[in-house]
């Protein structure tokens, strides 16, 4: 059946309970997008999209069909799945929607009465061969990705396929061999454990570097288990300091979208406005450079890694506040709120309840190192705008300032604006980001006395910014240039041989006498001309 009419995100749970009590819906899911918080603590439930998590994006979902009942449903998802392409099943409960894995209607079915157990291993095995005949390495490699496939879409069921499910799949390649059946168990039960441990509390960073790459090996061929490697490798990130120094070059500051964020829903009439597409793109480049640093770190590509962290210095730290800076932050909501924010997440590790750092100390090392990193990075971001805003580029040379250095000292705002973004085109982007997501409608309740100001500000600086990437030059005279070319070309010409006598007579003409010749008499240093 092809893909059905998806309704509207804010329409989608009522639209779903319409359908019925016994209604579920198979909804293809897209890959998330929204890169702007590290994930600190829950870990992606395998088998499961996420789909209807409270603030999931439901953008991301095209419905594929509605069915009915259980029995139906699991049928239609084995016969769907793909094993590309992530198809979660959705039903609506009184606080919204509620996700459903494979395993739990499996296991739902299996203890009803009325259902038929041989149709259901029929089913079951169906999937599992077909898992295996589509994994791309084939043979007992085609297997691994099969059980590690079943443990978690089938977890809720069994950890690994029940006797009775693998022998009819391996009925169906011909392959009966006990060496495949245990094969087939040892991955599921070995899947099984590495998704337990995603559930504790506390993982020490040597237990996440052992299951990272675990899961990386079985997420190339099941990618379902993509998400969970992905959040693997962000947990060592963020116990590793010179990541998290590399994550505080990297991030762009959306301190205006967090706080919007934050006061959404305890504020009537207010909506967090979506993050602009300029500072999504450069949180997702920062995310895939500090995820491609820590995959390098632990992969044994020392040399890789570090290549990455000598293209982005850790700026150094600076002990006052710069002018353009304290005027910045002065007049810009933003800035402050960057300041505050920055106060709390120290105030907050280095406090004495905060006995989840102190448990870790790799993880409190890599956060101090974060904030340390990103202080300095603040300050390069708003020193560089607070010239922009406050200074006409060139700027004005200081009274007592040599002559000779005024370039130089125009020349600096230049070169903060290159520390603090990279690029100036970069600065162009974060700025045209900023400006864009103060201009949305409706403006949160918190920013509306301040959006004003703040838009004006950011394009001041954004102004003098163009002035920079687009240098004032002279426009070409189009009649001048080609009067003198008439003119050049209305000369007579001159025979070769007669330009030299040409050149002498002009020149004793002007007053001058001619350079002597080669074979010409010299003149002595008294001024008269010896002959011969």
């Amino acid at each position: 059946m092809s893909e059905q009419y998806t309704p509207l995100p804010d329409e989608f749970c009522t639209w779903l309970a319409e359908r019925g009590a016994d209604a579920y819906a198979l909804v293809w899911v897209a890959a998330a997008g929204d890169p702007t918080g590290w994930p600190e603590s829950e870990a992606p439930r395998a088998g499961e999209t996420g789909i209807a998590r409270t603030g999931a994006d439901l953008t991301r979902i095209a419905v594929q069909e509605i069915t009915r009942g259980p029995q139906e449903t699991l049928r239609r998802w084995l016969q769907l799945d793909n094993g590309t392409r992530p198809l979660a099943i959705v039903t609506t409960e009184p606080g919204g929607l509620f996700e459903h894995t494979p395993g739990e209607l499996a296991a739902q079915l299996m203890h009803d009465p009325a259902s038929d157990e041989a149709r259901l291993t029929r089913l079951l095995a169906s999937w599992l061969y077909r898992r295996n005949a589509d994994a791309p390495q084939g043979l007992e490699l085609g297997w691994v990705a099969a059980a590690a496939a079943w443990t978690c879409h089938m977890r809720a069921f069994s950890s690994c396929p029940p006797p009775s499910v693998l022998a009819q799949s391996l009925e169906g390649t011909g392959e009966e061999d006990e060496s495949i059946t245990e094969l087939v168990v040892s991955t599921g039960l070995r899947t099984a454990g590495l998704l337990d441990r995603l559930e504790r509390a506390y993982r020490p960073r040597a237990e996440l570097i052992e299951d990272w790459h675990a899961l990386e090996s079985l997420a190339a061929d099941v990618p379902a288990l993509t998400e969970t490697a992905g959040w693997l490798l962000d947990q060592i990130a963020l116990r590793d300091a010179p990541a998290q120094q590399l994550r505080a070059v990297l991030e762009p500051d959306i301190t205006d979208h967090l706080r919007d964020r934050r006061a959404d829903g305890h504020l009537l009439g207010t909506a967090a406005p979506a993050l602009d597409e300029q500072r999504t793109a450069h949180l997702a480049q920062a995310r895939a450079t500090v995820r491609a640093y820590t995959a390098a770190a632990y992969s044994g590509r020392a040399q890789e890694a570090q290549q990455l962290l000598n293209a982005f210095p850790i700026p150094a730290r600076s002990l006052e506040t710069s002018g353009p800076a304290a005027a910045w932050r002065r007049d810009s909501v933003t800035a402050q709120d960057a300041v505050e924010d920055l106060a709390a997440q120290r105030a907050a590790t280095t406090a004495e309840d905060g006995a989840g750092c102190f448990t870790d100390p790799e993880l409190l090392h890599a956060k101090t190192s974060y904030l340390a990193a990103r202080e300095s990075q603040l300050h390069l971001i708003h020193d560089a705008l607070g010239r922009l805003a406050y200074a006409a580029f060139p700027a004005e040379a200081p009274r007592d300032l040599p002559e000779e250095l005024a370039p130089v000292a125009s020349a600096q705002t230049h070169r903060r604006v290159i520390e603090a973004f990279g690029t100036l085109d970069r600065a162009a982007q974060a700025l045209d980001g900023h400006i864009s997501y103060q201009l949305q409608q409706p403006v949160p309740a918190r920013r509306r006395a301040t959006a004003g100001a703040e838009t004006a500000l950011l394009t001041a600086a954004r102004d003098a910014l163009e002035r920079i990437i687009t240098p004032v030059t002279t426009p070409l005279d189009e009649e001048h240039i080609r009067a003198c070319l008439q003119q050049a070309m209305a000369r007579p010409a001159v025979p070769a041989g007669l330009a030299p006598v040409v050149s002498a007579t002009r020149e004793m003409q002007a007053g001058s006498p001619p350079a002597p010749g080669p074979g010409s008499p010299r003149a002595p240093k008294g001024g008269c001309v010896t002959t011969a």
